[in-house]
């Protein structure tokens, strides 16, 4: 059982105030009247109503008196016990019983308070009574209305203290709800840009270093048996470099791929197949079927990406003579598809992705087609080539949202 006494908020603070001047008042007027109507005990009666009045005082400065129900419960008797001494000498004592219930409402328990405040009540009542010698229900309307009303105002203000604390944590949760979303899509966010940013730096940048080192190597191999050779594959190496860093540029500017600006999706696949036909050993070529109809500026990015992608893992790992790579209109589709006659593989035991060795291209190419409503097929098998198809509707779903340019 939690015995701490309630936290004071400042609406309560400024009610004991209101509560500590009102004891104060009442037990001053119960004083004063005592002096100007000259009683016997005149005497005996201001000195009962200094000791209440300081007995008062020292509850709301004892800090144990703040902090435990059980000190409050206890100076609260005290408290009582001095009233009930100034009701048995002055009837002017019986308006101190309206702030008493206050008093017993708020710092005992909601059982023990009500009770307290009736017994206070009866003691009012029988008090005053006995200095009247007779009794009437008018002088039991008085003690019983301020205990009621009372009762009315102490519960109903807890009621919508309860409220108010229900909608302040309600509006606490909606806060911290709205702050862990918000912390959420910015994590998707940035998960999304590092997916986005790896397909392309692995389409681009790694495949570009990668065409680079092969030149590279067959030119070391052409040495020095035929300069020519050697000095061709350099150049195409060096041409193989400045395009990957116009790339790079326009990947950092985030615009345009350079090889779409000023042609066609079917213009920049052809010249990927021509210049991959002139810089490696192998013969890459390029067919359009079908009526070419318009793509957005995601669906032709990754389309190139995903033939680029494909064509370098040929170049790399099939020991290809020939690629065919058709793009195609077929209905409310855009195909692309690439075929090589290389060594093929199983695409059930395809290794792990790893920093060191790659992997990562196949995803890639997977993840952007997915990522605009779209599929990728592959099809291979050991000494049988390998065909890779990727299937895009004209008009992506409006819920996918088309990836952003490079």
């Amino acid at each position: 059982m939690n015995t701490a006494a309630p936290v004071p908020t400042p609406t309560t603070r400024a009610l004991a105030w209101c509560l500590h001047l009102l004891v104060i008042g009442l037990l001053a007027l119960a004083a004063g009247r005592a002096v100007t109507d000259v009683r016997p005990r005149a005497g005996v009666i201001v000195a009962a109503s200094a000791v209440c009045g300081l007995v008062y005082a020292a509850g709301p400065v004892l800090p144990r008196v703040r902090r435990s129900r059980r000190a409050a419960a206890l100076w609260l008797g005290l408290v009582g016990a001095c009233w009930l001494t100034l009701l048995a000498l002055s009837p002017d004592a019986v308006w101190v019983a309206f702030p008493l219930y206050f008093l017993q409402l708020h710092l005992l328990s909601r059982r023990a308070g009500p009770a307290a405040v009736a017994a206070t009540a009866v003691a009012a009542i029988g008090g005053f009574a006995a200095h009247q010698d007779s009794f009437g229900p008018a002088m039991a309307i008085g003690p019983a209305l301020g205990a009621a009303v009372a009762v009315a105002v102490v519960w109903g203000y807890e009621a919508l203290y309860r409220e108010s604390e229900h909608r302040r944590r309600l509006i606490e949760e909606l806060t911290a709800t709205r702050a862990d979303l918000a912390a959420a899509q910015h994590t998707a966010g940035v998960l999304a840009e590092r997916d986005r940013l790896a397909r392309e730096i692995h389409d681009t940048l790694a495949q570009g270093l990668s065409s680079i080192q092969l030149l590279l190597r067959a030119a070391e191999r052409a040495l020095p048996q035929a300069p020519q050779n050697a000095a061709r594959y350099v150049d195409q190496a060096r041409q193989a470099a400045v395009d990957n860093l116009a790339e790079a540029r326009r990947f950092v500017a985030a615009l345009t791929p350079p090889t779409l600006e000023g042609t066609t999706l079917a213009g920049a696949l052809d010249r990927l197949c021509t210049t991959t036909s002139s810089r490696h050993r192998l013969t890459a070529r390029f067919r359009l079927t079908g009526e070419p109809a318009p793509l957005t500026t995601a669906q032709e990015v990754a389309l190139l990406r995903i033939a680029q992608s494909a064509l370098a893992n040929t170049v790399r790992h099939a020991e290809a003579t020939t690629a065919d790579v058709t793009l195609g209109y077929p209905g409310d589709h855009v195909t692309l598809d690439i075929v090589d006659d290389g060594r093929g593989f199983d695409p059930d035991r395809l290794p792990a992705p790893d920093p060191e060795a790659g992997g990562f291209g196949l995803a890639a190419m997977r993840a952007r087609a997915h990522s605009l409503g779209g599929t990728l097929t592959l099809t291979s098998a050991p000494g049988h080539g390998t065909a890779l198809a990727a299937r895009l509707p004209l008009t992506p779903p409006n819920r996918i949202q088309p990836e952003a340019r490079p």
